[in-house]
């Protein structure tokens, strides 16, 4: 079929692509403060904070995994980055064997698999052993781009074969073709098989921050998360673009969207500001190509910041909501109804481990009834 982005976008529909269900159970989650009326989840970079360590970040995320799944949160996503000191999760596949091991309700699942970094085989067959060990527990979140810096970017792909084009498409179609059996007879991949065969690949969801991957996920007829905590696009009309575009597909019938968003929650809008800090000095210096593990809210407030600094600062504290579990539902809501999000996918990046926990108590105590 041909796509209004002028490329193929076969599309689950024209493989028969089948999956399983993928969204919360029930009209609403039962936690230990009530029932969450707005599915809330988890995306984990596994944060590595200024002297701790990148063990002790991955240690971390079980235990907030826990937690998450104690609290009703619906599922828990791990991301891929590479080179990058503050974030300790650069294999998602591992980390969601180990947190779906550590948990019982929740999904667990990829925040995403950077599919320009792998063969779509080894994807395959990574998820569907994850499918059959943690059966109808599993999701697969695909993302475009590669998680990290360029060079680091070609050292990952410099056996596969690089192409200075995006072949984000050529590597799905791949993907599908082989969930599918799609190749034909004669094809060289006719008789590979991702093992194990028997058990079908988990829900896809295609990761996005712009308005090209909002318009491809509709026309795939994939799930979308959209990542509203570092994009420059807007969220409101990147959702529009997707439900205006969404062809429905074997693998899902009508549109289902997430927002990701980074959120700071305490006890006191003063102490949520304070635990913020630590983001604010963190978007700083990766816009100066500083990348360091994650500084202490005392610290952060402690830095010398230009007026350059502090305008960025601003700028991203606009997509962030920050206060107490009052201020925090204040802030969320109207960005839910502008975007009619199905579910919101909350990010929490600093520095203390058990306020970061915390933080989700609170989120998931602010969208309880």
């Amino acid at each position: 079929m041909a796509s209004g982005l002028g490329i193929h976008n076969p599309g689950a529909a024209e493989y028969g692509f089948r999956v399983q269900p993928f969204g919360p159970s029930g009209n609403d989650i039962k936690t230990v403060y009530g029932h969450i009326m707005t599915p809330l989840s988890v995306l984990d970079l596994s944060p590595v904070s200024v002297g701790s360590t990148g063990a002790q970040a991955l240690r971390n995320s079980i235990d907030l995994a826990r937690l998450a799944d104690r609290l009703g949160f619906v599922r828990y996503w791990v991301a891929e980055h590479h080179n990058l000191p503050a974030i300790a999760s650069s294999a998602p596949d591992i980390m969601i064997g180990q947190m779906a091991a550590a948990t019982s309700r929740m999904r667990v699942g990829s925040g995403g698999v950077m599919l320009p970094n792998h063969a779509p085989l080894m994807v395959a067959e990574r998820f569907k052993v994850l499918e059959a060990l943690f059966p109808g527990r599993i999701d697969l979140g695909l993302g475009r781009a590669p998680g990290t810096d360029p060079a680091t970017s070609y050292m990952l792909r410099r056996r596969q074969g690089i192409s200075e084009e995006d072949d984000f498409l050529d590597r799905f179609n791949e993907l599908m073709l082989l969930e599918t059996r799609g190749f034909p007879a004669g094809h060289p991949f006719h008789n590979v098989h991702a093992m194990p065969a028997d058990v079908a690949l988990p829900p896809i969801f295609l990761l996005g921050s712009s308005d090209y991957s909002a318009q491809l996920a509709g026309q795939i007829g994939a799930a979308f998360a959209f990542a509203h905590h570092f994009a420059t696009f807007d969220a409101a009309e990147a959702m529009r673009l997707y439900r205006d575009n969404f062809r429905p597909s074997a693998a899902h019938d009508k549109p289902y969207a997430i927002l990701g968003t980074h959120v700071v929650c305490a006890d006191s809008d003063e102490e949520a500001d304070r635990l913020a800090a630590t983001v604010d000095l963190n978007i700083v210096r990766g816009a100066k190509g500083e990348y360091l593990p994650l500084a202490s809210p005392q610290d952060a407030l402690a830095y010398d910041y230009t007026p350059v600094d502090r305008t960025r600062i601003a700028h991203n504290r606009t997509k962030l909501s920050v206060g107490s579990p009052t201020t925090v539902r204040a802030k969320l809501e109207p960005l839910i109804a502008a975007t009619q999000a199905d579910e919101v996918m909350a990010t929490t990046m600093i520095f203390d481990h058990a306020a970061r926990k915390h933080s989700y108590e609170l989120l998931a105590k602010a969208f309880a009834d």
